[in-house]
């Protein structure tokens, strides 16, 4: 029974960072002009390698597979964006619904840094956002684009499966840019900046030393919260065939002027992650919609 309950949290936590990255990869594609289905389900797949944390020394690699389900309701969204959203006003230029973040757990005894420590925990975060559409524009050959301002706050939570703590909160706002047709019709170009402040629990989980975990090359350090890092990420999708989305990504985290820098488990000032993808449609309405 207990090997049931922690493979179904397992699935959980996978299913979360499959849904995080599966919006990304939708967003690229679609802007919010487009006619497009009612519903529509399918299969998502992603490989990428990333940090084992914010300013770590060290990258890891995983692979999601995962299906996928999206509804476009007048006042119930799923999926697009985020998990689900009760839309009461809908206005063209702005929307507050759910975001949705994810990552990995990572064993300490394969990171030179973190030996002899506790390992890193599969992290979640959800809260409010608040998604702003800052400007439109037509271009001539290259289609269509958009530039979005969301303001991102969310609780952090970390599980190993017997149970779950809560790892403080983060701040994010995120500018994003999306252009469709940038060198084809179905072609798709996505940039976004993103700086991202967190309380002290956060920094603390990953860049604390204790008194118990202090050795020859590993001081003891008092984390405190505030500045984490800048991301800045550049994806790039693309229809395969009238069902399958191709989809890149590449992402520097800039971590230069963080609060814990001076943690000897802060390692790099800069750290990157990669990743190539997909999306499979399999079936979808006859009814389409615009705007949503």
């Amino acid at each position: 029974m207990n090997s049931r309950f922690n493979l179904l949290k397992y699935l959980t936590i996978v299913f979360i960072i499959a849904v995080s990255s599966n919006l990304a990869a939708q967003q690229e594609i679609a802007l919010e002009d487009d006619m497009r289905p009612v519903w529509e389900v399918g299969v998502f797949a992603a490989a990428f390698n990333s940090p084992e944390y914010p300013a770590a020394g060290q990258n890891q690699s995983n692979v999601i597979p995962s299906p996928y389900f999206i509804y476009r309701g007048e006042t119930l969204r799923i999926g697009e964006g985020s998990i689900a959203r009760a839309v009461a006003i809908d206005k063209s230029w702005y929307e507050l619904d759910l975001s949705l973040a994810g990552s990995f757990n990572a064993n300490s005894e394969d990171n030179e840094a973190r030996a002899g420590m506790p390992d890193l925990d599969f992290i979640f975060e959800l809260g409010p956002q608040l998604k702003l559409r800052l400007a439109k524009f037509e271009f001539e050959q290259h289609g269509k684009g958009e530039l979005f301002l969301n303001l991102q706050a969310r609780a952090a939570f970390s599980t190993d499966f017997s149970g779950l703590d809560k790892r403080g909160y983060v701040f994010q706002p995120v500018f994003s840019y999306r252009q469709r047709g940038w060198l084809s019709e179905k072609t798709a170009l996505s940039i976004s900046l993103s700086p991202t402040w967190a309380t002290e629990k956060l920094h603390d989980y990953f860049y604390q030393v204790d008194s118990d975990f202090i050795t020859d090359q590993r001081s003891a350090y008092d984390a405190k919260g505030g500045y984490l890092g800048t991301d800045l990420s550049v994806g790039l999708s693309f229809n395969a065939t009238k069902d399958i989305r191709i989809f890149t990504f590449a992402r520097a985290s800039i971590h230069s002027g963080a609060e814990n820098q001076e943690s000897p488990l802060f390692k790099e000032k800069s750290t990157y992650a990669y990743g190539i993808g997909m999306v499979w449609r399999l079936w979808e309405s006859e009814q389409k919609v615009s705007g949503r």
